[in-house]
């Protein structure tokens, strides 16, 4: 079977086909994403009209591209998944407008995919089965989640953030330094140039319970506001001190490393913690910032000293991605899942 997925849920117009049986493995047949960060990139952050519009002008072209790519046409497709939600609503409802109009127009059976299940997806697409049992945390510009996973497809929140999502607070603390945006590559990079001990900065303690989670246990949730504030109050304490506007590269270099420290022991100590109250014999990390190099040497140090095995995604699948969205569709349509012409964008989609 030979899924045909869509993603648009923020800045990214995607398309992809996998192929294979509903519960794998999956073969990628394209994979195509046209970013938008030169757009947004003089705004510091994504526009929320500015990424709708350019959806508008790039999804014909990105979809062809992915059926070139991967041999086909219309008449080698089976069936179409596209990003429902969460999101932005305006760039979610051009994907979901588009894959309505193609599934009727070529009578393809057609579901809704939740983006982070796409995201889970993702390992499962790039290495096959997972062992069961697992752990999976999902972490990027918008989500910081963790979840359980008890068997392929099905996912439980354990954990999530309270406030900014890891991604996020990288963006902003590029964007206190004068780095640019988006701010998790740069970070990365002159992270490598710094001393991460360089800088004392704070590590989050949840000390009480979230009171908008009484349905689950949110001991493994996690918060990076005042690490974030943490580094303003530092930056501005030195600027003064110097008497500069712009720190010194050196001293930059160190803060990044230091920030960089604080939020990959926070995101593993936490999945790690969680893998062990389930008895997990696996730990997955996907999502855009699983492309960070010192989450994931981190990761590969601390599977290897729990004997626990760990995956994450290539880069191609690791930001967001319609491979992710297809395979997700593809496990969705061998349940006998499909959306009929009431499949709407849904911003704030839930997980489950």
């Amino acid at each position: 079977m030979r899924i045909l997925g869509i993603e648009t849920s923020c800045d990214e117009t995607a398309a992809a086909v996998v192929e294979g049986p509903g519960e794998g493995p999956w073969r990628l047949r394209s994979n195509i994403v046209a970013s938008q960060v030169a757009i947004h990139r003089e705004w510091g952050g994504v526009v929320p009209e500015l990424a709708s519009r350019q959806h508008v002008r790039d999804i014909c072209g990105v979809v062809e591209r992915a059926l070139a790519d991967a041999g086909l046409g219309w008449e080698g497709i089976d069936g179409l998944a596209v990003t429902q939600g969460p999101g932005l609503v305006g760039s979610l409802l051009v994907g979901v407008s588009f894959a309505k109009a193609a599934a009727w127009a070529r009578g393809l059976p057609l579901v809704g995919v939740h983006h982070i299940a796409g995201h889970v997806e993702s390992l499962w697409l790039a290495h096959g089965p997972l062992p069961e049992p697992a752990v999976v945390l999902v972490v990027s510009g918008g989500h910081t989640s963790l979840y359980h996973v008890p068997a392929a497809g099905r996912s439980h929140l354990m954990g999530r953030t309270r406030d900014d999502a890891a991604g996020e607070a990288y963006d902003k603390v590029a964007k206190l330094l004068g780095l640019g945006y988006p701010g998790g590559p740069v970070i990365d990079r002159l992270a490598a140039a710094g001393r991460d001990d360089a800088v004392d900065l704070p590590v989050t303690r949840l000390t009480h319970p979230d009171r908008n989670a009484r349905e689950r246990d949110s001991s493994f949730d996690f918060s990076f506001s005042g690490l974030k504030t943490a580094v303003l109050r530092h930056v501005r304490l030195r600027q003064a001190a110097l008497g500069v506007a712009q720190l010194p590269e050196a001293e930059v270099a160190d803060l990044c490393a230091s920030f960089q420290r604080v939020v990959v022991r926070t995101l593993l100590s936490r999945t790690f913690d969680a893998a062990r109250a389930v008895g997990a014999k696996a730990v997955g990390v996907a999502g855009g910032v699983s492309a960070n190099s010192r989450l994931r040497a981190d990761l590969a140090a601390r599977g290897q000293s729990r004997r626990l095995p760990v995956f994450v995604p290539p880069i191609a699948l690791a930001t967001d991605n319609a491979a992710m969205i297809a395979a997700a569709g593809l496990r969705q349509l061998a349940r006998g899942e499909r959306a009929d012409d009431r499949l709407n964008a849904v911003p704030s989609l839930a997980l489950g």
